[in-house]
């Protein structure tokens, strides 16, 4: 329905009285409120009160619509139907902010602004009743599509030879109780030496059946042409590995290593112990890497038996990454290159703290670990470089020019 010549009189009379900052809103209402009848006139087949062989229903009033935009609160009408129902396509049902303010709300969520700060927002764009949170949170629903549709994504395009797992922890409400849930995540170096995220899941714990069924989702999705898995020693993780990625090797994560020797180290010798196992990483090629671990493990069986013991207990886990290409050692041998995306994670879920249930968790965590994906995707810079890929193909350690070791003097 356009407006008359006699509308547009009294509308522009109605915009001269009144303030210039809301020009724009009343402007901006009477628009939508033009398209909102021009569409039920399409829908009923006639104009009010016109006699019409294609009308099919008769108007039955209306009902109150508040829509907020960045123009500021719209107060629109909703004609009713006698007969079936009309809502209008320039809407979205239950969603009372326009397109603009929904992609505000998403990006505010995403970057870990609290639902307090995010209404705020919203009233500063104009919108004076803000937003609720139950709003925000019906927003956000709409990420789990692109977050679903990352989960599912094929991987058998390329082989990834290394594969890097980790956990981090949130709260979340499960049956009326606040539980820390588990976020689970794998990240891929492919064979042309980008990172991939590859996948990521929320459960109860990290034990053995969780991590086996999410490591057989990677399988069933076509992860493939794994090397190497870099994780920490949880037992039910290092079963799951071995019962879903046979053939692989793992390589146990020496940060994680080094934070359960200090446990059992008094604290005026952690920094002693903690130098001298730093010294077998330090070494030049394989051979001085196996030397220097027998090295380290006859000073401190004098000096602290049972870290001997541990190193000697975990040894071929911790020098799993001697296997391949020197060029990759400092990348392969923990699973530092997570640390910053389970980081990115906290950060982001801190702000919401307990979450209503672990679907909304994954969401959150799930946007994330997309945004990183694309971050990854959209660089420059490669993980790894072709060449030294080429390389971990012929499984051949790269020979560097031998470095002086230096001496360590028993404790």
């Amino acid at each position: 329905m356009a407006l008359d010549q006699s509308a547009l009189l009294e509308l522009l009379g109605e915009l001269k009285l009144t303030d210039v900052t809301d020009r724009i809103r009343i402007a901006t209402e009477t628009l939508y409120q033009e398209l909102i009848d021009a569409e039920a006139t399409a829908v009923i087949g006639a104009n009010p009160f016109e006699r019409s062989a294609a009308r099919t229903t008769q108007r039955n009033g209306s009902r109150p619509r508040t829509l907020s935009t960045t123009a500021g609160d719209l107060e629109l009408r909703i004609p009713e139907l006698r007969q079936g129902s009309f809502f209008p396509s320039l809407l979205e049902r239950r969603r009372r902010v326009d397109q603009a303010l929904f992609a505000v709300v998403m990006e505010a969520y995403l970057h870990g602004v609290s639902t307090r700060k995010v209404d705020d927002l919203v009233k500063a764009l104009g919108a004076d009743t803000g937003i609720s949170k139950s709003e925000v949170s019906r927003i956000c629903t709409d990420l789990d599509a692109e977050v679903a549709a990352f989960r599912d994504r094929d991987l058998a395009a390329m082989p990834y030879p290394y594969v890097f797992l980790d956990a981090t922890y949130c709260k979340a409400r499960v049956n009326h109780r606040v539980v820390s849930q588990a976020i689970v995540v794998a990240v891929g170096v492919a064979a042309d030496g980008r990172r991939e995220v590859l996948g990521f899941d929320v459960g109860d714990t990290e034990n053995e059946a969780f991590w086996t069924s999410f490591l057989r989702s990677l399988k069933a999705r076509g992860l493939g042409g794994v090397k190497l898995v870099i994780s920490d020693a949880h037992t039910g993780l290092k079963k799951a590995i071995s019962t879903v990625l046979q053939g692989a090797a793992w390589q146990r994560c020496r940060v994680h290593f080094m934070r359960n020797v200090l446990s059992i180290v008094p604290k005026a010798s952690s920094e002693m112990v903690a130098s001298i196992i730093r010294t077998i990483f330090a070494q030049p090629d394989k051979e001085h890497v196996q030397a220097q671990f027998d090295e380290v493990v006859r000073m401190l069986e004098r000096s602290h038996p049972k870290v001997a013991g541990m190193l000697s207990d975990a040894r071929d886990d911790l020098l799993a990454f001697t296997g391949f290409p020197q060029k990759h050692w400092r990348q392969i041998w923990s699973t530092n290159p997570l640390e910053r995306v389970n980081k990115e994670i906290k950060r982001r879920t801190d702000v919401v703290g307990v979450f209503p249930n672990p679907a909304a968790l994954l969401r959150l965590a799930g946007a994330v670990l997309v945004e990183q994906h694309d971050e990854w995707e959209a660089g420059d810079r490669r993980y790894f470089s072709e060449h030294s890929m080429r390389q971990l193909e012929a499984h051949k350690p790269t020979q560097v020019e031998e470095v002086v070791i230096p001496e360590i003097a028993a404790a």
